[in-house]
């Protein structure tokens, strides 16, 4: 069981989520083929699903994970999982700057929300997230997994109810890779209760907001 948990967490890594949540609305048809919505991303060209998926890779999973091999590897953290809370000041620090990057970048390529609007609100997303974090870590060591959880939860929430169908298998495969991720941690002993909870359901409820009220052009 205890490996199980380590797959379940490095499997449900929070660098991961943003990635998932877009394969999952880009690949997964929703029933309205008979409609047009200009935030729908199943209908973007394959090219433009390529591009996007390539810089959130980059900026969301790449990146940081370099980042934190280095900081590691210079002992500014004892674990990649940094479960020391005083260890992750710097980390968190280097995740909100490549998520500001990363829709400061959208925002310059793709000026006047040409593109949909989830595309710049997911990493701004990441930037209120991490933030929040960082402000609560000073008291608790909030889960960062079951932040990564509640981020794809609440995208795909906010993307579900703007669009005239969407399949529910995509909303019950997000609660289904939360509980597993939330409970893993548990199993592991790597937060207590109020860590992992209160981790998912503000991750979740900050990224519902933002991708549900940002502005359409």
């Amino acid at each position: 069981m205890k490996q199980l948990a380590e797959i379940i967490s490095w499997i449900f890594l929070p660098l991961f989520m943003p990635v998932y949540g877009l394969l999952l609305v880009m690949y997964i048809p929703n029933n309205q083929d008979y409609l047009f919505n200009e935030d729908n991303l199943f209908f973007l060209t394959d090219t433009a699903k390529y591009a996007i998926l390539y810089m959130f890779f980059i900026f969301s999973v790449l990146a940081p994970s370099l980042s934190f091999i280095v900081l590691r590897r210079m002992n500014v953290i004892s674990t990649i999982d940094m479960e020391d809370k005083r260890e992750r000041a710097i980390p968190m620090l280097i995740m909100l700057v490549y998520c500001l990057l990363l829709y400061f970048l959208f925002i310059y390529k793709a000026q006047n929300n040409i593109l949909p609007k989830y595309i710049y609100a997911l990493p701004l997303s990441g930037v209120f997230v991490t933030v929040t974090y960082a402000l609560i870590n000073r008291w608790i060591k909030i889960s960062l997994h079951a932040g990564g959880a509640g981020i794809l939860c609440g995208f795909l929430l906010a993307y579900g109810i703007a669009q005239a169908e969407f399949s529910v298998w995509t909303l019950i495969f997000a609660v289904i890779a939360s509980g597993l991720t939330l409970s893993a941690r548990l199993f592991l002993h790597k937060h207590s209760p109020l860590e992992v909870y209160s981790g998912w359901g503000l991750a979740m409820m900050l990224t519902f907001i933002i991708n549900f009220l940002y502005p359409i052009n």
